[in-house]
């Protein structure tokens, strides 16, 4: 049997084009109608059900024959009719064995032997059911935004003798492209101004941003950092970086295999079971019971078809899945389907990004060190003298230190291209930069600085050597706890894949205690590892990362979790999760989470059928009536939203 999602709302349409498609399942938009309205029919048909049922049982004259059955009918419509309307398109479709042919059938019967309040009582507590899934799979989806495309709606192109604002995809190979700051390159292209320093880490996941001098390439999607600049494209948007990553985002989703529920896989073979069994229960005691009566028959042939509908237990499942997602969001952590909380139960190995997922994608002094002929605090006052004079991220960090004493000033300061900075400090020449410019210099630089993996920035005073400072990113505050969690949880392998220089990569991995670790990667290395990974035997894979470089693999993996807070939009678009606070402490909670949600699922499956099981015995015996079935039915969606409740009062710490 295939689920289709009934929809209350048919009865408000004026034309089915104004009604989207969505998983075989008809919804109008919620903005259009309002919440309440899609409870009017199921309200309506409860207050006409309810005088109904007081007059018949204060025996009101009037209330006989004709009347009375035209009222039940108007009961019965508001509910009853969409599913009819569904069960004959789905037969119309070829799927005859649905739960609103089984609804339909079970509540017409009971029209036709006269049990009015029985057939609208069973369409109504099937109706608040559906209501019931339909704010189920609704919160399970959530409202995620579609794929945002993370191209620049524009590019300042030089034409006519002046740049004129335009879409990238019409920018021709060779034209002139002016970007200004904290704008992203909109198509490769090769540099025409001196310098610009570009933030990498969305593209190749390098935290140190990038200084490019003329003539070098760069990329679309980099950020220009310091300055507006001029570059010349050298491919058209189509063949951009951004472009060839989205692609592989849209092929890595293809091939991601979709999570089918137990139920549906079930309910196929069962409802045909269900459906030949009624008739069986209706026509076959004609030859064996001598006291024959049809309609008695049909009557408990009607009973076992309510009884045996799906419905209830296909509500337990989405109920049980929105307790768990209403509990991950309330974790910080979003969940885009409920499936993904099953995923996360099977995870055997998970793989992450360095840059913004475990450290926070910002600079700081990590080590000062200094020479004799200074203290600290003097030491980093010329440092912070002659920083003062650059706007490179990196002296950014270095101003952020807080030195004692008097603030010096540096005059005559001149950037030396691709080392660093020159000028004087307090009447002392002052060198500040790479290991290139001491060398330049004829500055003898200690052979302890050749094993250091950081940034580092080296400072010579008046011809000598006065010290260094290493500028490395920042771990976050809880990425040592992560780690520890992941590991608590069972997780067997813990893996670190970056597009950051290896030695860092490997660094950061030594010190959190990671596996194994792979630095330097281009996102189509990093597909490649976890495509490599996922072909091992009884290995499911989480990827967690947080730039469009990590997209491709954020949908590749079996479950794709992106740090939200500072992550790419697409990204966070890809990914299966979303860490809405950056912390990779939640990415353990995740987990039991999906687990606590699975256990409490499968309790109300086992409910479901137990209850079903025996008021099916009962019902084929005469033991039961219609409206027994229909309260055990809601007794059991009752006692299912009882325990999927439990979910929300859970605690993971």
């Amino acid at each position: 049997m295939k689920k289709k999602k009934l929809n209350l709302r048919d009865l408000n349409k004026t034309s089915s084009d104004n009604h989207k498609r969505n998983d075989g399942h008809n919804h109008s938009s919620p903005e259009s109608i309002g919440k309440f309205k899609i409870y009017v029919p199921a309200i309506f048909s409860f207050v006409m059900l309810i005088i109904g049922i007081a007059m018949d049982y204060f025996d009101v004259t009037f209330f006989k024959d004709w009347i009375r059955i035209v009222w039940y009918a108007v009961a019965y419509l508001p509910v009853g009719f969409p599913v009819i309307k569904e069960g004959w398109n789905s037969i119309k479709n070829g799927d005859f064995f649905t739960e609103f042919l089984l609804m339909s059938i079970a509540t017409i019967g009971a029209f036709a032997i006269g049990e009015y309040p029985e057939g609208v009582a069973v369409m109504l507590f099937y109706a608040v059911g559906e209501l019931f899934q339909s704010a189920a799979v609704k919160r399970a989806k959530r409202s995620i935004k579609a794929l945002l495309d993370v191209r620049p709606n524009e590019a300042l192109v030089y034409r006519n003798n002046n740049y004129v604002s335009v879409n990238p995809e019409i920018v021709a190979i060779g034209e002139k492209v002016q970007v200004r700051v904290g704008e992203k390159i909109p198509l490769d292209g090769i540099l025409l101004s001196e310098k610009g320093s570009f933030n990498t880490a969305a593209l190749t996941g390098e935290s140190k941003p990038d200084t490019i001098a003329k003539g070098e390439k760069v990329f679309a999607g980099s950020i220009n950092l310091d300055g507006v600049i001029e570059i010349e494209t050298t491919k058209e948007f189509k063949d951009s970086s951004i472009a060839r990553i989205l692609d592989m985002v849209q092929n890595a989703t293809a091939r991601k295999s979709k999570t089918e529920l137990f139920i549906r896989k079930f309910a196929r073979i069962y409802t045909p079971i269900v459906v030949f069994l009624a008739i069986g229960l209706t026509f076959i005691p004609y030859f064996f019971v001598d006291d024959y009566v049809f309609s008695d028959w049909l009557y408990r042939a009607l009973i076992f078809l309510v009884i045996s509908c799906p419905c209830a237990l296909v509500i337990s499942i989405p109920l049980g899945y929105f307790g768990g997602l209403g509990a991950a969001s309330k974790n910080g952590i979003l969940f885009k389907g409920a499936s993904y909380l099953d995923e996360m139960t099977k995870i055997t190995t998970v793989v992450m990004d360095k840059t913004g997922t475990v450290t926070k994608g910002v600079f700081k002094i990590k080590e000062v060190v200094n020479s004799s002929d200074f203290s600290e605090a003097e030491f980093m006052q010329y440092l912070m003298a002659m920083e003062e004079q650059s706007t490179h991220p990196i002296a950014k960090a270095i101003l952020e230190y807080k030195a004692e004493g008097a603030d010096l000033e540096a005059t005559n300061v001149s950037e030396v291209a691709g080392k660093g900075l020159k000028g004087t400090v307090n009447g002392k020449a002052v060198l500040v930069g790479n290991k290139a410019l001491m060398a330049s210099n004829s500055i003898e630089v200690p052979s302890a600085t050749n094993g250091i993996m950081e940034s580092i920035v080296m400072v010579a005073i008046d011809g000598k050597f006065a010290g260094y400072v290493t500028i490395a990113d920042e771990l976050k505050d809880d990425a040592h706890q992560a780690i520890k969690q992941i590991r608590d949880s069972g997780i067997s392998k813990i893996i670190m894949l970056s597009g950051d220089k290896d030695s860092i990569t490997q660094q950061v991995a030594k010190e959190l205690g990671i596996d194994w670790a792979k630095g330097g990667l281009l996102p189509e290395d990093k597909l490649n590892e976890v495509e490599e990974l996922k072909k091992k035997p009884d290995t499911k894979v989480a990827f967690i990362g947080d730039g469009i470089n990590d997209a491709p693999v954020l949908a590749a993996s079996d479950v794709g979790i992106a740090m939200g807070g500072l992550g790419s939009d697409v990204a966070i678009e890809t990914a299966d999760v979303i860490i809405q606070n950056d912390q990779p402490s939640k990415i353990a909670r995740a987990i039991k989470i999906g687990r606590s949600t699975r256990k409490i699922v499968w309790q109300n499956i086992g409910l479901a059928f137990g209850v079903k099981i025996v008021v099916l015995i009962l019902g084929a015996g005469g033991l039961a009536t219609m409206w027994e079935a229909v309260f055990a039915d809601v007794g059991v969606a009752l006692l299912a939203i009882l325990n999927a409740v439990r979910l929300q009062k859970l605690k993971w710490e």
